[in-house]
């Protein structure tokens, strides 16, 4: 075997690890452990004052809405402190929060994004716990609840919730590979907060011990994946609570998701910058074998592994048939399949066959255009609202 196919069998290795053998390894191992330990018991009438952040951007259309949903939350309502926060809104949101005298209405004119907002609504935080959720989503009523029975164990240092892509008979691809995408990520949270903790939280539904919240410089991208991974590797838990979960529509059509997305990617390269200890598996070596495999692999060696498994194949198949031949085939079928999609996507056509093709494609060429911009300091961590279906 030469250099070239050593690299090219390599590059499938890392693939496969990072999209499917990491979660069978983790899978054997979670049952390993759930055999030789005990579940954990919760205290039924634990319950500490809980403080609920909602940072909004524009959210008038919906913003009451929102509101409402808090309102309803099946937790004592003296024990619930609700801040929304609209900072550099321009429309009427935050005058539409103030119809609410049971909401702590925060409002600036500047805008200097969502880091900075979570930053000064802490100052207004008087409760032990802090829950953030973003102002599109819907709360199940039992959401906090759920993520607070969790704090009885001193060790637990964060609780997120899950994200639920809710979708329609007529999905377009975007939004039907976003769910499938967000079940399978959320089997993988699950397992790894079995085996240890998650390393990076869902920004849509997050919890913190508030002594334990870090004010991050305003320019983070990615405050939820920081927050959940300084935490991580300080020695706490950050625990997966999938009967605590954020609703909210897919991304509306193929430019709102590649906007979305990219802007993840650049986060994601900005935030291994900032997580030195993250890297050290002397340190904590589960939170880094979990970061580096299911998150670091995925934002770094995997893409890179996909576009060299292209480019080698194409002179070992010309080498040598049999099986390059047959792996170049189905690479060009899969690539194919995903430029098809991507297309119909955009002609909003509906062909189920073609959803997982397309959203593997586009999470992946996200992650190359996710690094030319932050290399070039090119993506703001101002607000943004995405259009959502």
């Amino acid at each position: 075997m030469n250099v070239m196919e050593c690299v090219f069998w390599i590059g499938i290795g890392l693939v496969l690890y990072s999209y499917i053998g990491y979660g069978v390894l983790l899978y054997f191992l979670v049952k390993i452990k759930k055999a030789i330990t005990k579940s954990p018991r919760f205290e039924p009438n634990f319950q500490p004052s809980v403080a609920l952040i909602v940072p909004c951007f524009n959210e008038a259309d919906y913003i009451e809405d929102k509101i409402l949903n808090s309102l309803q939350l099946a937790y004592p309502a003296e024990k619930l402190q609700l801040i929304f926060i609209s900072d550099g809104s321009t429309d009427d949101t935050h005058l539409r929060v103030k119809k609410y005298p049971q909401v702590l209405a925060l409002h600036e004119d500047a805008r200097n994004g969502k880091a900075a907002a979570m930053n000064r609504a802490m100052q207004f935080v008087k409760a032990p716990i802090v829950v953030f959720c973003d102002a599109n989503t819907e709360l199940n009523p039992e959401a906090i609840r759920e993520m607070v029975k969790h704090y009885a164990d001193p060790g637990v240092g964060a609780v997120t919730g899950e994200k639920r892509i809710i979708t329609k008979d007529k999905e377009n691809a975007s939004g039907a590979g976003e769910g499938i995408y967000w079940k399978y990520e959320s089997f993988l949270k699950q397992l790894d907060s079995d085996f240890y903790t998650i390393v990076g939280a869902a920004g849509e539904l997050m919890s913190y011990r508030t002594e334990l919240f870090k004010p991050l410089p305003k320019d983070t991208l990615l405050d939820d994946l920081m927050q959940s991974m300084l935490i991580a590797t300080n020695g706490f838990r950050v625990i997966y609570e999938k009967n605590a979960y954020a609703a909210e529509t897919a991304s509306a059509n193929v430019g709102e998701e590649l906007k979305r997305k990219v802007r993840i990617a650049a986060g994601a390269f900005q935030s291994m910058t900032r997580l030195p200890k993250a890297f050290n598996l002397f340190g904590n070596f589960k939170v880094s074998f979990l970061f580096i495999s299911h998150r670091v692999l995925r934002w770094t060696l995997a893409p890179l592994s996909l576009l060299l498994l292209f480019v080698l194949n194409i002179p070992l198949a010309l080498q040598d048939g049999n099986i390059y031949s047959l792996l170049m085939f189905a690479q060009v079928v899969f690539y194919g399949m995903a430029l098809l999609g991507w297309y119909l996507a955009n002609k909003q056509i509906k062909v189920k066959a073609l959803f997982v093709p397309y959203y593997f494609f586009i999470m992946n060429l996200c992650m190359y255009l996710g690094l030319i911009r932050f290399l070039r300091g090119k993506q703001s961590a101002n607000w943004e609202r995405a259009k959502r279906a």
